[in-house]
């Protein structure tokens, strides 16, 4: 179960979506700056300085893109178009560290649109001493907002298994596309 403030969305795109969003990106360059493979589109985020810095443009976002930020907007989950995307390719045994996504740089909605493979999303509120978890479905969409983009870290633990309804499941290749909104720059 996601905190307060995040809205999860099971079946947020269909298969051959997920299809053509995969062979987009894997059509582009891969970095390898990070212990996991990632894509900057519109904003690159500087890891080291844990922030956009103000040459962080570094172009429109691809049309691949653009149906989904549209479909972000009209839905209501964000108020203006997103305009920085980080895709972050995710090998089993291999995850992200607990983080709060910075917040002077983004706006007050960050959504996650899983890809390929399901796995364990771990959430946790130092101040309440509360950690809940949650399983990112393949086509899911994960909406962080209010509380659960400013008061709770959000990690994917680095494992090669999760357990997914009571039965140990081996992770496969996953794919997340992080949405954001550039506040500073």
């Amino acid at each position: 179960m996601p905190p307060p403030g995040a809205t999860y969305l099971p079946g947020f795109i269909g298969t051959d979506e997920e299809e053509a969003l995969v062979r987009a990106l894997d059509a582009g360059e891969w970095s390898c700056e990070l212990k996991r493979r990632v894509q900057h589109f519109g904003y690159r985020y500087d890891y080291r300085a844990r922030m956009v810095l103000p040459d962080a443009y570094i172009g429109d976002l691809p049309d691949w893109a653009g149906p989904l930020c549209r479909r972000l907007q009209s839905a209501g989950h964000f108020r203006t178009m997103p305009d920085q995307i980080i895709a972050n390719e995710y090998l089993p045994g291999q995850g992200i560290s607990a983080h709060v996504d910075c917040v002077p740089c983004f706006s007050d909605r960050i959504a996650s649109l899983s890809l390929l493979s399901p796995c364990e999303m771990v959430f946790r509120n130092g101040k309440q001493g509360s950690k809940l978890s949650a399983i990112l479905e393949p086509r899911s969409l994960l909406i962080l907002s209010g509380p659960a983009r400013y008061e709770w870290t959000h990690e994917i633990p680095a494992r090669k298994s999760d357990v997914v309804d009571g039965e140990r499941q081996p992770r496969g290749r996953r794919i997340s596309l992080t949405f954001r909104t550039v506040v500073a720059a």
